[in-house]
């Protein structure tokens, strides 16, 4: 068999150069980009603030290269430093939008291929750095798999201006109902949650050799060619999704393409997503009211999907709960187990069933454990799933309040053919690989969560002779 383009791509010299020594925790120097993802040979735009007369960008590819974790694609450029407007909530959605002025326009080389690249800039006065966070995609190119980035979760976490969709991290405790894509990232440097929850899993993938390409569930809403991959990979924290996302990964999956949900809370706020009220551009903002959590669902008409019943299923609510007159859609139905509302967590994957395929050259029985890979958010069964879904680990845990809960790992086979493999938890990434600077201490990378990752993308990609058995 032929190299892949990611063997090929990680036989290029590695770095860590990408990694920050003086983080500006004190907006010295920051940024956004103009687009999540830009297909290779199109132009994104970086727009940064800094009080630095000059500073410095730097654009790396992140993958495995040889565990360095990343790849220096330009030299450093010089550019001259702007002092932006920064700007309050709105006081009536809470979003913060920034129109920054001056952003540098990048056409990405048309040879680069798909991945997640990380831009460091540098303050050269202050030598204070911070990053900006990009997908490059390859559109048109058929490929095994598709990693999707789940910057809508990112950005509904991110409280840069002082609001975020959250309560814990806005000011006032008053969380927005719409959040807007420009602004920076207030989270793990600039980088969003990507160095906390996706680095490793991309780590594994790209020195196991993976023919993967790279997307941002921006794609998945705005329908970006899931349909020519095997398998389709949600990972992490993949919380909030569109009714257009949703559409999108189920019709995959009708059509045939396994998906695997290497992640937990995933589906659970349905979301919306607007153009920007600055710039007209399409998918910039995020509206999320959260009836039946901040605002009960009493009061749903506060969202403007209320108002009509043609609109009801646009409602931002939980995806198991009414929408109005529409009937709740759970999460587990689509991936077979949802999230289960007990955090936070840290425990121990408990194998369950070892008769499956999964288990193939893992060396587990039943009663065996993953240490330390349940968390720090975890998913179970809860009946909704779809005929003949399988759990393979069954693992409980003691939740603060004194309760025993449980983490579920389950498959399905879908009537397409489709394999749908979920692992019940956000930290099975921490088992497969530890190049992130964000990733658990000490290592608990297992040989075991390995082998299981590798026999289900082998089903995903036709290369195995797995049954549900």
């Amino acid at each position: 068999m032929s190299a892949s383009h990611i063997e090929i791509e990680n036989r290029q010299p590695g770095t860590d150069d990408w990694k920050l020594s003086n983080v500006a925790s004190n907006c010295e120097i920051e940024g956004y980009a103009s687009l999540t993802s830009v297909n290779a040979g199109d132009e994104i735009s970086f727009f940064v603030n800094t009080a630095d007369r000059e500073y410095t960008l730097s654009v790396f590819r992140m993958g495995y290269y040889g565990g360095l974790g990343g790849r220096r694609m330009t030299a450093s450029i010089k550019l001259r430093g702007l002092s932006q407007h920064v700007t309050s909530p709105d006081p009536k959605t809470g979003m913060t939008e920034c129109e920054w002025r001056d952003p540098y326009a990048f056409r990405v080389p048309a040879e680069w291929i798909s991945g997640i690249y990380l831009v460091k800039l540098t303050g050269l006065s202050s030598l204070r750095e911070r990053y900006i966070i990009f997908v490059v995609r390859n559109d048109g190119r058929e490929s095994d798999l598709m990693l999707q980035s789940t910057v809508t979760t990112y950005q509904a976490y991110n409280a840069w201006g002082g609001k975020s969709l959250y309560r814990f991290n806005s000011t006032g405790q008053s969380p927005a109902v719409k959040v807007s894509f420009n602004r920076p990232y207030d989270d793990a440097d600039g980088s969003g949650m990507f160095l906390r929850w996706e680095l490793d899993m991309i780590g594994f993938l790209e020195k196991e050799g993976y023919d993967v390409v790279y997307s941002t569930n921006l794609d998945t809403h705005q329908s970006v060619a899931v349909h020519l991959r095997k398998g389709f990979l949600s990972v992490g924290h993949d919380e909030y999704w569109s009714w257009e996302m949703r559409q999108q990964v189920q019709g995959a999956r009708d059509r045939g393409v396994s998906l695997g949900f290497f992640s937990a809370n995933s589906c659970y706020w349905q979301i919306r997503l607007e153009p920007s009220p600055l710039t007209g551009e399409p998918d910039r903002t995020i509206v999320c009211y959260k009836i039946g959590q901040y605002i009960p669902a009493s009061e749903a008409s506060r969202d403007p999907a209320a108002a009509q019943p043609s609109t009801h299923y646009l409602l931002t609510a939980r995806w198991r709960d009414p929408h109005v007159s529409v009937p709740g859609n759970p999460e587990d139905s689509l991936i077979g187990v949802m999230y289960n509302e007990s955090q936070p967590v840290n425990a121990d994957i408990l194998i369950d069933e070892t008769a499956s395929w999964v288990f193939d050259d893992t060396g587990l029985r039943r009663g065996d454990r993953l240490r330390g890979l349940v968390g720090y958010e975890a998913d179970r069964m809860y009946g909704n799933a779809p005929a003949g879904t399988m759990r393979l680990a069954h693992s409980p845990y003691r939740h603060v309040d004194g309760t025993t809960q449980y983490s579920d790992m389950t498959m399905y086979r879908a009537a397409s053919g489709a394999t749908v493999f979920a692992t019940g938890t956000l930290q099975w990434s921490f088992g497969l690989c530890r190049i992130s600077p964000w990733a658990a201490s000490p290592s608990r990378v297992n040989p075991a969560a390995q082998q299981i990752t590798r026999n289900v993308l082998a089903c995903f990609a036709g290369r195995s002779k797995a049954k549900l058995v």
